[in-house]
């Protein structure tokens, strides 16, 4: 695919929702729509805020994920493929705080219940105009 980390980047900043992909304990694949990303370096590494009470502890046992992105209104789609790490610690965690966080997280930054999931893309597929392209990512 043709810069892909301009194309799949831009499609992750504008939209709102991303779809995080994880393997549960008995090998089933669990979908869960987040809010949309708060940090990026490139599409390489991708960090997501969450609480730590949500299924967060599939990714100790099995930490392969997937997001997906997607714009209804054009049709458009990508997949990424990779690891996803949970992060508890106070850089990470501060690094990604948002104003108005406490509505998910009233103890503040150092709530508990909040974790930095971070996620490392190897490759991707992207649809767009009825066809679909691999790609790997560097």
């Amino acid at each position: 695919m043709r810069d892909a980390e301009k194309t799949v980047g831009n499609m992750i900043d504008k939209e709102k929702n991303i779809f995080v992909g994880s393997v549960d304990a008995e090998g089933f694949p669990n979908i869960k729509a987040m809010l949309q990303t708060r940090k990026r370096e490139g599409i390489k590494h991708i960090y997501l805020s969450t609480n730590t009470s949500s299924r967060v502890s599939q990714f100790l046992k099995n930490n392969r994920a997937c997001l997906y992105v997607c714009n209804t209104r054009f049709f458009k789609g990508v997949m990424l493929r990779g690891t996803m790490e949970i992060l508890t610690d106070s850089t990470s965690k501060e690094m990604i705080w948002q104003e108005g966080d406490t509505m998910y997280y009233p103890e503040g930054v150092t709530d508990p219940d909040y974790c930095v999931l971070k996620f490392t893309a190897f490759s991707g597929r992207y649809y767009s105009g009825f066809k679909s392209e691999d790609f790997t990512i560097e």
